[in-house]
């Protein structure tokens, strides 16, 4: 923690999405009905895999980590974001600054290593069926799921032990609405263009290769499940393409923003909302929109706590 004592500088100036005080308003209201819906939403679905027997399978067990993930990765900074729309000066302490880079670095790359568990899951599910059960134990989702956490905690902190321990004495103005390592380290008073961008570029190296390895996967689980023509195949095909849209939706804009570091295109803070707010939000509409047997559970479960409203003898579940 010595980098903070080289720091002169306090706090950091977030400029946010827009000036407008009509356009602030309407993004106030937009954002926080995704934000609410994103954590519904993906509430919904953790709870409804824990609570349901049938649904603790390997492809569930990963699904609802997907979504304790995005709901961590939509509130790292969407409430500060949703609040500052009515802040005229909007500011961020040099520590929560830090803490944002850290959270979205160990989410990402999370959610990175955890979908290429969930590409294999449906790989050894299609490919290898009669090996699934083997392959696929409980002792097996749990280390990937901790392998995920780890890479990402070790990805993360791999970025910031050289944040840190830069000079910041202005300027300290981040054109965002949220610190992302391309932007704060150019404010650093010391020449990093060349480190600095090798250092970001390999966050988005990373992410091609992640995503070109899962492409991969999902063309050789396509070829095989085309060779099937059977009921089994087609809903195979239904959520393997569900995986795949999160998969493109995901890894799209990380590797746009990381690839190509310190470039200041507007696209960019497009594409920084889309990860951070719609990704998180569209993830569970994909996932339960295309599933039926999940929709099947839910409405169950829904039309149970309706029916069961305002009774006062005890409720018994039909098996």
């Amino acid at each position: 923690m010595e980098g903070f004592n080289h720091s002169r500088v306090s706090e950091f100036v977030l400029l946010g999405l827009t000036d407008s005080s009509e356009l602030q308003i309407f993004l106030f209201v937009m954002f926080s009905i995704f934000y609410l819906m994103t954590m519904l939403g993906n509430s919904l679905i953790l709870l409804t895999v824990i609570s349901t027997p049938h649904l603790h399978s390997p492809m569930y067990f990963l699904l609802s980590n997907l979504s304790l993930i995005d709901m961590c990765l939509s509130s790292f900074a969407t409430p500060k974001m949703i609040m500052d729309f009515f802040t005229q000066h909007k500011t961020i302490f040099f520590e929560g600054c830090i803490s944002q880079i850290f959270f979205l670095h160990l989410f990402t790359g999370t959610e990175i290593v955890l979908l290429i568990s969930m590409s294999f899951d449906r790989y050894i599910a299609i490919c290898k069926p009669l090996h699934y059960s083997g392959i696929m134990s409980q002792r097996v989702c749990v280390g990937l799921v901790v392998t995920s956490w780890t890479v990402g905690f070790l990805h993360t902190m791999s970025q910031l032990a050289f944040t840190l321990y830069l000079p910041f004495c202005g300027p300290n103005v981040v054109d965002s609405f949220f610190c992302d390592l391309p932007l704060v380290i150019q404010l650093a008073c010391v020449d990093i263009y060349a480190l600095g961008i090798f250092m970001i570029s390999t966050s988005g190296v990373i992410a091609l290769i992640s995503f070109l390895l899962l492409l991969t996967s999902y063309i050789i689980v396509l070829v095989t499940i085309k060779s099937h023509s059977s009921k089994g195949s087609s809903k195979a095909l239904s959520t393997c393409m569900a995986h795949f849209i999160v998969v493109f939706l995901f890894f799209g804009p990380c590797i746009f923003i990381y690839v190509w570091p310190f470039s200041n295109f507007l696209v960019d803070q497009v594409l920084s909302v889309f990860y951070t707010i719609f990704n998180p939000f569209l993830n569970p509409l994909i996932y339960t929109l295309r599933n039926k047997e999940v929709k099947t559970v839910m409405k169950k479960k829904l039309s149970n706590q309706y029916f069961n409203v305002g009774k006062t003898t005890p409720c018994y579940s039909v098996q």
